[in-house]
């Protein structure tokens, strides 16, 4: 397999001002495992290239013609000899279409280092439908890149497959590096206001002042635009190579990337970090991607970064555990990048193994009614009814799912407007071919009581369960509704299971045989292992206006979006991924799980006043993947589960000061998510659930006592 990657037009692939495509492609081409078959295009005027296979395409100038087509015409001519098997192009999206047109036969994929909609060829919907049919791989530096792209375009874009985030990477430095800081404050960059130098000239000016022993180091120029610092102590060194402004950061104790510009990425903070500095950025585009340990500028003002140099100057100790964790925590290393990247080219090349699981002797029959979201196209498929089925189907009976919805809304008509008499009817039929020796229900409210009855009546040896996972307080939302959809059935059915405690729902009898039922997980669903690796977002969290609507619902109010809106005030250095709430639309299915694998934390808030164990099922998405579990200890999950195995908070203070204590602490995080994922996973899998719900509703006894049974 042949790899062509083409540069940007005049992008200087040298190590003397090399520019940062050039820096990127360099580092991840000499440790790639396909090294050896990837060539590099490009085009400069300087002798002395990197020091891999290279191909540099002269041209001349043309006053008839563009020297940008000619660059890529030249580079066609080449490539039709070469024949590669893909071509990568760099930040040029008006290559794609000039390329495609003549080499057909060809997988593109165009790596994104700017704002996309600044960028000539993808700044129209229409020239990103374009990109998205001719390219293999879109790849983005930074989720926020990826998010500009996707402005404007349908839902159905969203999530495709051809879209990537491969971070920028930088070498890592080694803690030794910490005992040869020097009192310095670096600013590196571009010399105008969109990098916020003003804003930065004004306010070392002051801080020099006050602390005569700490000097200033400004690398960078601005032809365009004149902002005057003078001090004895800021020292203007101008453009730098590559590895001078390294050094700087090797001795820097405090780095600021102020950008007022919305940074597509940032690779001053990247490497700052890399190199042990305190870093200072505002919380602009795709910076806060760049660094897992920062203090960041909410706001970008003169008083507010006096502010925080003062606090990382005065306060030393805090200033070191910063310069600590910049360096222990940084994982965009290239070979991390690296490994991104030929997993990406291994996807077009390696054969896809399919694995079969063996089915085992059936025991019972079982018809499990329940809304499998057909109609949704998918977007519901991660839900607990599937889980649960999952469990039945492991266990090895043999089970037949009837989605009631979806019979529901394809069947009704004007003559049955609701659709529930087909419903019942067809529910009819399905038993007398099926001959069930169970029958669970799972939110089945369209089902009648009185169909129900009529079947124990046709099959007297059946059994009959229903399970209910909808909040439960009587100071929740829907109670009387939910009440009522428990109530209806349960003098028909033979047990009850709901994912609150029974023993504080005052509604329910001691006859009632109802049970506790955890959300369960599903080893096929939960497949992420987060504490395995690091991750750049501290705190995931998503909710949703009811998930068939899928949507936000304007004017809706949700206790939630307050504390979580109050929350985000009281932990401003955190990285939060939030979902579902101030305009951001909920995220469903795989979106789901390729959003929440990139996080260290997910924050189980669920509507209501906290009652005993119940939780909403995204419990299960937050344990079940690796991901340390925040959880408010009024739930009673400590009955569980140890303060080695979750996070429990007393109220918002609380939980704000841990989530900044293990997003700074690794270890510690991925321990507890590595601890809870193992108990969660072991004691309160589908498997476990689909049989506690067996043997309680068909009556089995079980010497078997969870951890989870009171």
């Amino acid at each position: 397999m042949k790899i062509s990657i083409l540069l940007p037009y005049k992008e200087n692939f040298a190590p003397e001002y090399p520019g940062a495509v050039s820096l990127f492609v360099y580092e991840t081409t000499k440790i790639s495992k396909f090294r050896k078959k990837i060539t590099v295009f490009g085009n400069t005027n300087l002798k002395k290239k990197f020091p891999i296979k290279y191909i540099n395409i002269e041209t001349k100038k043309n006053i008839l013609s563009s020297q940008t087509k000619s660059y890529v015409n030249k580079f066609i001519k080449l490539e039709k000899k070469r024949n590669s098997s893909i071509i990568e192009i760099h930040n040029r999206p008006t290559y794609v279409k000039l390329l495609s047109s003549v080499l057909n036969y060809r997988i593109y994929s165009l790596y994104f280092h700017n704002d996309p909609l600044s960028m000539d060829g993808s700044k129209s919907i229409e020239d990103r439908k374009f990109l998205l049919k001719n390219c293999y791989k879109i790849i983005f530096n930074s989720n926020w890149s990826k998010k500009r792209f996707l402005e404007g375009l349908e839902n159905k874009f969203v999530n495709s497959n051809k879209l990537a985030v491969f971070y920028q990477s930088a070498s890592k430095g080694s803690l030794s590096l910490l005992n040869h800081k020097k009192k310095w404050i670096t600013f590196v960059g571009k010399l105008n206001r969109a990098k916020g130098y003003d804003v930065f000239s004004k306010a070392i000016k002051d801080i020099l002042n006050k602390n005569l022993d700490w000097r200033a180091k400004i690398i960078g120029d601005e032809k365009r635009e004149k902002i005057d610092l003078k001090h004895k102590n800021a020292d203007l060194l101008g453009f730098k190579k590559h590895n001078e402004v390294i050094n700087v950061f090797k001795k820097t104790s405090i780095a600021v990337v102020c950008s007022r510009w919305e940074e597509p990425f940032g690779r001053t903070s990247l490497e700052a970090s890399a190199n042990g500095c305190a870093v200072i950025i505002t919380n602009k585009g795709g910076l806060p991607e760049t660094i897992t340990d920062a203090k960041i500028l909410n706001r970008l003002s003169v008083r507010d970064l006096k502010k925080t140099l003062n606090l990382l100057i005065k306060n030393t100790s805090l200033r070191k555990e910063l310069q600590k964790s910049s360096i222990k925590n940084f994982y965009l290393t290239h070979s991390f990048v690296t490994k991104n990247i030929d997993n990406y080219r291994d996807e077009k090349i390696r054969s896809i193994n399919n694995f079969f699981v063996p089915k085992k002797r059936s025991k019972l029959r079982i018809l499990h009614i329940t809304n499998f979201n057909e109609r949704l196209d998918g977007r519901l498929f991660f839900n607990t009814g599937r889980r649960i089925n999952n469990g039945f189907i492991r266990l090895g009976h043999s089970v037949l799912g009837f989605s009631d919805r979806d019979i529901q809304k394809y069947y009704k008509s004007i003559k049955d407007f609701k659709g529930s008499k087909i419903l019942n009817d067809k529910l009819k039929k399905t038993c007398y071919n099926y001959k069930p020796d169970l029958i669970i229900l799972g939110h089945a409210d369209l089902i009648s009581s009185n169909q129900i009855n009529e079947l124990k009546d046709d099959y007297p040896n059946v059994r009959i369960g229903q399970w209910f996972l909808d909040p439960l307080n009587p100071r929740g939302p829907d109670y009387d509704r939910n009440k009522e959809r428990i109530l209806d059935k349960i003098n028909s059915v033979d047990a009850t299971f709901v994912t609150t405690s029974p023993s504080v729902l005052k509604f329910l009898r001691e006859k009632d045989k109802s049970f506790y039922i955890p959300n369960p997980s599903d080893k096929s669903f939960e497949t992420l292992n987060n504490f395995r690796k690091s991750c750049s977002v501290d705190v995931f969290f998503a909710l949703s206006h009811g998930v068939h609507r899928g949507v936000l619902k304007s004017g809706k109010l949700d206790d939630r979006a307050m504390f979580i809106n109050n929350l985000l005030k009281k932990t401003p250095d955190t990285k939060f991924d939030i979902y579902g709430l101030n305009k951001v639309q909920p995220i469903w299915a795989d979106h789901y799980f390729k959003t929440i694998s990139n996080a260290k934390m997910g924050l189980n808030l669920s509507r209501g006043e906290t009652i005993k164990y119940y939780s909403s099922d995204r419990i299960t998405q937050i344990v079940g993947n690796g991901l340390v579990c925040l959880i408010d200890e009024k739930t009673q999950y400590r009955d569980f589960f140890d303060d080695n195995e979750m996070v429990f908070y007393k109220n918002i203070n609380d939980l704000s000061e841990k989530i900044l204590k293990v997003s700074r602490d690794d270890k510690v995080r991925k321990s507890i998510a590595q601890k809870g994922k193992e108990k969660y996973m072991k004691f309160f899998n589908s498997d476990i659930v689909a049989e506690y719900i067996v043997n309680k509703t068909m009556n089995i006894k079980s010497k078997k006592k969870l951890i989870w049974q009171k």
